[in-house]
């Protein structure tokens, strides 16, 4: 496309929000006001135009913390950020970069965790999301390619401002998705599977997994005589994670998240921050293993992301992948 017009664009709104834009559609929101207590991307368009995530659980008023795709943690030093009204939130403290490209489109802020009391951090925050289709350089068939098909690729790093921190053990965090009603399995007609060939939350809880996938119908269909349309979700955990695959954590009622402490606590220092990176696949129809294998095989094999000082004019920061995995 046009250098005008690039395909993949990522483009600040009113609101606090940024919309990530492909080939003039609207894929994802990120969401970084004050009005929660902490930034999320919402909603997650999938191939039909439809959401495929939604905010808050579609029948527990105390599970507002879940918001749609979000980054949290129960036990940071003892601290509860997961749920509400505990006192401890997370603010975004800048945006570095928007780039648009006809490959990607790419956005990294930085983002400060508080305690709720003192007005200095705990943790620093870098996020990278970048948003781009899944099309043609990804498929062995070009001429058959899954129409709004979309990767959010997630990459993180959480720093201490003290010398070290302790995530302290805990199912909950460090990112998750919640997904559409008529996809959760109790709620919808949905289906929960893992890259281990599990199925339904008592199969996979706390299992270790590379991929969790969340499929069901997402519209109905134009007749008696044919299936609802399905779409769904597919989280990958990156191999360069620490304790790969992770544990997950699941739930019949539609959310899923990578369970970074679930076997026990983990200590970053300023010396060696955490990293993680994680990828979602907005995909057509249900979870097809063959087909998550190919997503997560390349997935596995790209480069991260690397911010640096911008040598572009009027560009104060600059993303770009790192070199190429060999």
């Amino acid at each position: 496309m046009s250098k005008l017009f690039p395909r993949c664009q990522a483009i600040p709104v009113s609101g606090y929000e940024v919309k990530f834009v492909v080939d003039g559609w609207h894929r994802l929101s990120w969401h970084y006001g004050t009005d929660y207590p902490r930034p999320y991307l919402d909603p997650l368009i999938g191939p039909s135009g439809l959401s495929l995530t939604r905010m808050g659980h579609p029948g527990a008023p105390d599970h507002d913390h879940h918001q749609s795709i979000w980054f949290s943690h129960m036990n940071v030093t003892g601290l509860d950020f997961w749920l509400n009204g505990k006192g401890p939130f997370v603010r975004q403290r800048e945006w570095l970069a928007y780039i648009d490209s006809d490959d990607e489109a790419i956005m990294a802020v930085r983002l400060d965790w508080f305690d709720g009391h003192n007005p200095a951090p705990l943790l620093e925050q870098e996020l990278i999301v970048s948003v781009r289709p899944h099309d043609a350089a990804e498929s062995e068939d070009p001429n058959q390619l899954p129409v709004g098909e979309t990767l959010v690729e997630v990459e993180t790093k959480l720093t201490p401002v003290s010398e070290q921190l302790e995530l302290g053990k805990t199912n909950f965090g460090l990112m998750a998705v919640r997904v559409a009603k008529s996809i959760s399995a109790v709620f919808g007609g949905g289906r929960l599977s893992s890259s281990e060939g599990l199925e339904n939350e008592k199969n996979i809880f706390g299992k270790k997994a590379r991929w969790m996938d969340y499929s069901g119908p997402i519209m109905p269909a134009p007749d008696a005589t044919q299936p609802d349309l399905e779409e769904g979700i597919t989280f990958f955990d990156h191999p360069s994670n620490p304790d790969h695959p992770t544990h997950w954590h699941v739930r019949n009622d539609g959310w899923m998240g990578a369970s970074l402490c679930f076997a026990g606590p983990r200590l970053i220092t300023q010396a060696q921050p955490l990293k993680l990176r994680y990828l979602l696949h907005a995909h057509t129809g249900n979870h097809q293993p063959e087909k998550a294998a190919k997503v997560f095989e390349t997935f596995s094999r790209s480069p991260g992301f690397v911010i640096e000082k911008g040598k572009v004019p009027h560009y104060r920061w600059w993303v770009r992948r790192a070199d190429a995995v060999t």
